[in-house]
């Protein structure tokens, strides 16, 4: 499986609670967090986050006066053994699509893991991933 999908980039204070505020509102609306990832500089942090209602996700963080990105990003399951992000990481390397960043995820007990690209192509990476 992959797909495009809507990322959302949230700019934070980095101080206690404030993760748990995000995760909170949403949460209270329904909204499931598929994917997160939080990168912390000397006064805030980025969360990068894939919501299950990405656009609802959107307007309430926002009404929280959030400064928030969105985004497209590739998610793609892929099996969970030696080589295989090395595998997709050539393949986009001689596309000449730049990985801008990525984070993923799995257990050495799960046979797939889901990976998180944000290229300069997404669609063209869409493309290309889809036939690995």
């Amino acid at each position: 499986m992959v797909k495009v999908e809507k990322q959302l980039s949230i700019f934070l204070e980095n101080r206690p609670g404030a993760l748990a505020k995000v995760c909170g509102t949403l949460a209270e609306s329904g909204i499931n967090i598929l994917a997160l990832s939080i990168h912390d500089t000397v006064d805030h942090a980025i969360i990068r986050l894939i919501a299950d209602r990405p656009v609802k996700a959107l307007l309430l963080l926002e009404q929280l006066g959030l400064y928030i990105l969105e985004s497209d990003v590739v998610v793609m399951e892929l099996d969970s053994r030696p080589g295989t992000l090395a595998d997709v990481a050539r393949k986009l390397a001689r596309a000449d699509i730049n990985i801008e960043y990525a984070y993923c995820s799995a257990t050495e007990h799960q046979a797939t893991g889901c990976l998180i690209l944000r290229t300069d192509e997404p669609e063209r990476t869409l493309e290309l991933l889809s036939e690995v």
